[in-house]
């Protein structure tokens, strides 16, 4: 009977101390349900770029300075002969920040009290937004869609927020902004600033106005990707594998390709084969 007693009264005790966990009210963030994708321009060619209303590569205009706007220079000349330049997506490396925002695949977001989940098949290309309030870490191994800090606000002030701030720090390398190998500095000092926002006349359009601060630009560069909510409740949602099918062969530097028979095979007109001198000879 005591012991029923005392267990029943710390129990009691234990109940009365619990602070009850906040509700999470979904009616105070934007409606940003469902699965996204980017908003593609008619006329444009190439593959998804930095500046959405721009073609890749030249047309871009990038600010670069001019150290490397020569390293892209040699990185078309280069895919132009048949190697893949600067971009080092080929190998199934994750484009990273900022380029992961072009969308090559769709999105998905979730929001929490303390996080907004930014979702994306390709390359795991998956980002977390502390919106908890947290200060920058000291202590961050960088990762290629570096550590990402936002902030909700009530920019209209009607009780409800409808513009979500982030800076994006601490990203690693090898990265580029499109696949003509656009190059950031190799020091990997980018710094990304975002206003994601629903669109005021066209609710099923983000805008996602983005400023990249990178060594390898004269200034900092703004554009703004907007992406469609694809119409319907229910989504299908499919999986991206790069590593599936991969056909690239790096050795020794130099990009090689395998055949459809699985064979070893250039991947530039005259390039000469890889040594091969831990192989045997034939007959031996």
């Amino acid at each position: 009977m005591l012991r029923s007693t005392f267990v029943g009264g710390i129990a009691l005790v234990l109940l009365l101390t619990v602070v009850p966990a906040q509700a999470h009210d979904d009616t105070k963030y934007p409606d940003v349900k469902g699965q996204w994708l980017r908003l593609r321009v008619p006329g444009l060619v190439g593959q998804p770029s930095y500046d959405p209303t721009k073609s890749e590569g030249r047309a871009q205009q990038a600010p670069l300075t001019p150290e490397y706007q020569a390293i892209h220079e040699a990185s078309i000349a280069d895919q132009k002969a048949g190697g893949q330049g600067n971009d080092p997506t080929y190998l199934c490396v994750p484009p990273g920040m900022p380029r992961l925002m072009n969308l090559y695949d769709p999105m998905e977001i979730i929001i929490t009290p303390d996080t907004t989940h930014i979702l994306i098949e390709y390359i795991r290309d998956s980002r977390r937004i502390y919106t908890d309030g947290r200060d920058w870490p000291t202590n961050f191994e960088p990762t290629f869609a570096g550590f990402s800090i936002g902030k909700w606000i009530d920019e209209d002030g009607d009780g409800k927020f409808d513009v979500l701030e982030v800076e994006t720090r601490f990203m690693k390398g090898p990265r580029a902004l499109d696949a003509t190998g656009l190059p950031v500095h190799k020091d990997n000092q980018t710094v990304v600033k975002e206003r994601i926002y629903r669109d005021k006349i066209a609710p099923n359009i983000l805008n996602n106005e983005m400023t990249t601060i990178d060594n390898a630009f004269t200034r900092p560069w703004t554009v703004t990707k907007k992406y469609a909510r694809v119409p319907g409740e229910r989504p299908l949602w499919r999986e991206a594998v790069c590593a599936e099918n991969q056909a690239h062969v790096v050795i020794e530097g130099h990009n090689y390709m395998l055949s459809a028979d699985g064979k070893l095979m250039p991947a530039r007109k005259d390039q000469p084969p890889p040594d091969l001198s831990y192989f045997g000879k034939a007959g031996k």
